[in-house]
Order: C-alpha cells, then structure tokens, then sequence
C-alpha cells in the first residue's frame, strides 16, 4: 500500500501540477500586492478619497502609495520561488534522472534523419528506405 502511494506521488505529471500550483499562488500574493498597494490608492488618488498608510512610498493626492509593501511581495515571491526549485524541482529531477525520465523541459535529442538524394528533402527517419515524398530508394 504504501509503494502504490509512493509511485502516485512520484508521477511526473502531479508533480508538474503541484509546482505549477504554488508558481500560481505565490504569482498571486504578487497581483495582490501590486492591486491592493499601487492601483487602488492610485484610483482612489484620482477619485478624491484619501486613506493614508506609513512605509516606503508617496502620498498622491491624500492616497499613500505603499511602495515598499510591493518590494516586498516581489521579495517574497523570488525567495518562495527559490526554496519551491531547490527543495522541490531539483530532488526530483536528479530522482527522474535515475529512473531515466526527464521532466520540467529538458530536452530530448530530436530522432536521427537523413536527406533523400533526389528530392533533398531532410525529414526522412534514419531507418527509412523510400522517400516519402518522390518514393525514390533511399540507402
């Protein structure tokens, strides 16, 4: 039970979703902060409504404009980013790579071609013997 476990965990495409999960959250504590700390007082700022707030940033127009409250989601969202690659992304990779499974955009080698010597086209498979597209014999 707990190898059936393990091997549901450790499926390529879940881990995929969990990273792509937490890239969309930490993204999202980001618009929050650039939402909730520049464009509203912003637009509060040109409506006339005034709230202000101490911290990095500026007063326009009675709207204080937390600058380092967005700083400091940017900084948060690098230093999240950075722990979700080297404690996540990067054990798994080196775990894939020993089970001969690349994952996270690594690239495959594209398959071996030859060139046809009547028609030059290059998209013929190694392995192939006629031409697909002039049905020459191909050595």
């Amino acid at each position: 039970m707990i190898k059936g476990f393990k091997n549901f965990l450790m499926r390529g495409d879940l881990i995929v979703i969990a990273v792509g999960l937490v890239v969309a959250l930490a993204f999202s504590t980001l618009i929050q902060s650039f939402s909730g700390n520049i464009v509203s007082p912003l637009i509060n700022a040109l409506a006339g409504n005034s709230s202000g707030g101490p911290g990095l940033g500026w007063m326009l127009n009675g709207q204080f404009i937390a600058l380092g409250t967005f700083i400091s989601a940017i900084v948060y969202f690098v230093i999240f980013m950075a722990v979700v690659y080297f404690v996540l992304v990067v054990p798994y990779r080196s775990y894939m790579a020993r089970h001969g499974t690349t994952v996270f955009g690594a690239p495959e080698p594209p398959a071996p071609t030859k060139t046809c010597p009547e028609c030059l086209s290059s998209d013929l498979p190694a392995a192939a013997t006629k031409c697909l597209h002039c049905a020459s014999v191909v050595s």
